[in-house]
């Protein structure tokens, strides 16, 4: 198994570091495509209550052995070049990027099909939980969608 990587952060994921890493894959001639997947926090409205931000949490031991062993599957699966997953931790406000997913491949199918699995296996596989906190400061554990 390769080395593990840490795709956390204790912040929401900028704008500016998203357009880093697209600039920094400018000198890599043989990739054709990106397929870029942004999660953003919603401000959602539950019970007349409107959701102003996420706070997550994770067991983060579990939850990078677990990425790392879905990133081989990953890249044995499609013709990847690259791929590079940033998951904030901690309080994400509504309106801010809270995952960060950027696969490349020479061709648009590959890096398209492998960046949706990703996404729907962080989702749905990762110890990652979120609590939603509201405008008026209550919250509730968030129910993965």
């Amino acid at each position: 198994m390769s080395k593990i990587k840490n795709i956390f952060q204790n912040s929401p994921v900028s704008p500016l570091f998203i357009a880093e890493s697209i600039t920094k894959h400018s000198t890599k001639t043989e990739i054709g495509a990106h397929q870029i997947f942004l999660g953003q926090i919603r401000a959602d409205e539950i019970d007349g209550k409107t959701v102003k931000a996420i706070e997550y949490t994770a067991y983060e031991d579990l939850a990078l052995s677990q990425m790392a062993a879905i990133r081989e599957e990953i890249f044995a699966k499609y013709n990847l070049t690259c791929m590079h997953i940033h998951h904030s931790l901690g309080i994400v406000n509504a309106g801010e990027i809270c995952l960060f997913v950027f696969t490349s491949s020479k061709h648009r199918k590959e890096a398209t099909l492998a960046c949706n699995e990703v996404v729907e296996r962080i989702k749905n596989e990762l110890p990652v939980w979120g609590k939603e906190i509201f405008e008026d400061e209550t919250h509730q554990w968030k129910i993965n969608q």
